[in-house]
């Protein structure tokens, strides 16, 4: 067992409650309600219709790669588009026989900022900045390290928020609705493109996790080991009601416009449904004991407790946590991604779920959180049990840590440990 105390895996930087008075918070936000009930939920003045980046914004370390020159793309539901580009950053160097690529893949609200610090071009810092990067786990002095916006993203790759070139205007409605293996297909064209014939390993947590699997269902010969972290081989019965409760939050704000509402004003966006299905999603992402440790019954104004809207510490964490998203992420995008995990099922069109692991050639390392609600330990040891069943290599290892599903992203000196493990082996 993989363990870390509580002070190794407090590192959250850029997650810290928005703590204030209720009073100086006023000023500067804008109730949404009405005169005989007002809302308490505050929002910033002017947020912006989309958090997504566009064409002439700063580049920063992304790279494109238009993947229909030639033809077409084709998604798994039969739709297609004429005009796919898809946004990469990558950190070191690819050696001479291209055998030291690794693909690291992101989850739902992630990009391909994997590291790096944040400024014009990049919201936040790396999403993995303590395991991606020189002398890290996932070394870039030894590895060529790739990160891919998924398709269906809004931080550089094609999505709704993306300009169709045959109107000038953005896809918003008429994008087509995607699955992780339309994801997936993307990625091996953008390995293509950089002359990767074989990762030396696929590399992810949570969503991530799952287009981990797909490769190594998808393109066994194309992966030399695979690491699916916090996911599931099948969205269950529990991650789809999550997730319906979340998109329904987001499509009943009327400024969401049956997904069409790109040319709205600032502060006329659907902000007010992303940010509540964030917050339903932030719950679901921690655990009762590390929000507990964190906010208690803490009020924002301690002696302000019996008015309706008076309001707990852990309201103003969810509403920080929600607008912080609606600055660098896009409603359309939320919705198409969201309900990519919930199709997500490893045995689709394949069998069995045996059937499809049995297709997994290549050493398996699997990691569960053990505080994870959403993507609980059952999970990942049902991906290390069928992978013995069918003779493979696979690994499995619980990390102890409080923080629930987020674990993976915050618990990086313990997944840190099993990752170097791997690609210390010798795969060739």
């Amino acid at each position: 067992m993989v363990t870390c105390t509580k002070g190794s895996a407090q590192k959250e930087s850029g997650v810290q409650p928005l703590v204030h008075s209720a009073e100086s918070q006023r000023p500067s936000l804008t109730p949404v309600g009405n005169d005989h009930m007002p809302n308490p939920k505050m929002f910033s003045a002017g947020l912006p219709v989309t958090g997504a980046w566009q064409a002439g914004d700063p580049v920063g370390n992304r790279e494109f790669v238009t993947l229909t020159e030639h033809r077409p793309f084709v998604f798994e539901n039969g739709a297609s588009l004429d005009h796919v580009e898809i946004a990469y950053e990558s950190w070191g160097e690819l050696n001479e026989d291209a055998s030291n690529a690794v693909l690291v893949c992101h989850a739902l609200t992630g990009d391909s900022h994997a590291h790096g610090p944040s400024g014009p071009a990049h919201a936040t810092a790396g999403w993995w900045n303590d395991l991606v990067g020189p002398g890290n786990a996932i070394d870039s002095d030894k590895y060529f390290v790739v990160c891919i916006n998924v398709l269906g993203g809004c931080q550089g790759s094609a999505g709704p928020a993306s300009i169709d070139p045959a109107t000038g205007t953005n896809y918003g409605s008429r994008f087509p609705t995607i699955t992780i293996r339309d994801i997936v297909r993307t990625q091996a064209r953008v390995a293509d493109h950089l002359g990767v014939d074989r990762w030396k390993a696929v590399i992810g947590g949570s969503m991530g996790g799952m287009q981990v699997l797909e490769w190594a269902v998808m393109f066994p010969d194309r992966v030399r080991s695979v690491a699916p972290i916090a996911t599931t081989l099948a969205a269950s019965a529990m991650q789809v009601a999550w997730s319906s409760v979340g998109r329904s939050a987001l499509v009943l704000d009327p400024n969401w416009r049956g997904g069409d509402y790109y040319d709205s004003e600032p502060g006329q966006g659907p902000h007010a449904g992303l940010a509540v299905a964030r917050q339903i999603a932030q719950v679901h992402y921690r655990s009762d004991e590390s929000l507990e440790d964190r906010f208690g019954r803490s009020l924002v104004v301690p002696e302000e407790v019996f008015g309706l809207w008076d309001r707990f510490q852990m309201e103003s964490y969810l509403d920080h946590h929600g607008e912080k998203l609606v600055r660098r992420f896009d409603a359309n995008s939320y919705l198409l991604l969201n309900r990519a995990m919930d199709t997500h099922d490893l045995a689709r069109g394949r069998g069995s779920l045996q059937d499809a692991v049995n297709r997994i050639q290549v050493p398996v390392v699997t990691a569960s959180i053990s505080s994870d609600i959403l993507y609980p330990p059952h999970q990942q040891r049902a991906i290390h049990d069928l992978v013995t069943a069918a003779g493979g290599d696979s690994r499995y290892e619980m990390v102890d840590n409080p923080h629930g599903h987020d674990g993976f992203l915050l618990a990086a000196d313990e997944i840190g440990e099993l990752l170097v493990d791997l690609l210390d082996r010798d795969l060739s």
